[in-house]
């Protein structure tokens, strides 16, 4: 079976970005299963596996418009650090969760400067070229289930 619309595709894969370094990977645990044309991974990784088959390997290189976008500016803001009530601690690096106009978005402390607390909105991965190197171990058709919550039940999937 290949790879389309409507399939459940179990990969491995490596992610490496522009520099070479290793961001993350499947290496020695379960791969990675999505729906297919569910918008579960990335646009550029997905459009490059549509008819591919198990066994199928290829590596991807994904620009940031088919990954995880552009950095937006206006993603970038400062906050006064009132904003953290009852966290004793707010450095760069931590993550949080804010109330924004479309609904909760998590958000990354990048600066502190006294009561200035700069957060970015965008993901983590934003602006950045992407490398992948893929192999395909399992496609199969998703099930009705599968298919109305948007996302691979059992194994490698989510579970209710």
């Amino acid at each position: 079976m290949q790879i389309a619309a409507n399939a459940v595709v179990s990969i491995h894969y490596t992610l490496t970005n522009a520099a070479g370094e290793k961001l993350d990977s499947s290496e020695g645990q379960q791969p990675l299963a999505y729906l297919h044309g569910a918008s579960n991974i990335i646009p550029g990784l997905e459009n490059a596996l549509v008819g591919k088959a198990v066994g199928d390997k290829l590596s991807v290189t994904v620009e940031p418009e088919e990954g995880y976008g552009e950095v937006r500016e206006e993603l970038v803001q400062e906050v006064d650090r009132s904003n953290f009530e009852g966290i004793d601690v707010v450095e760069p690096g931590m993550q949080f969760m804010a109330q924004t106009p479309w609904g909760q978005q998590p958000v990354t402390v990048v600066k502190v400067e006294g009561d200035n607390v700069t957060l970015d909105g965008n993901h983590p991965l934003a602006g950045q070229t992407l490398s992948f190197d893929v192999e395909v171990v399992e496609v199969r058709e998703a099930t009705e289930e599968e298919l109305s919550h948007g996302h691979v039940h059992g194994e490698g999937g989510h579970e209710h």
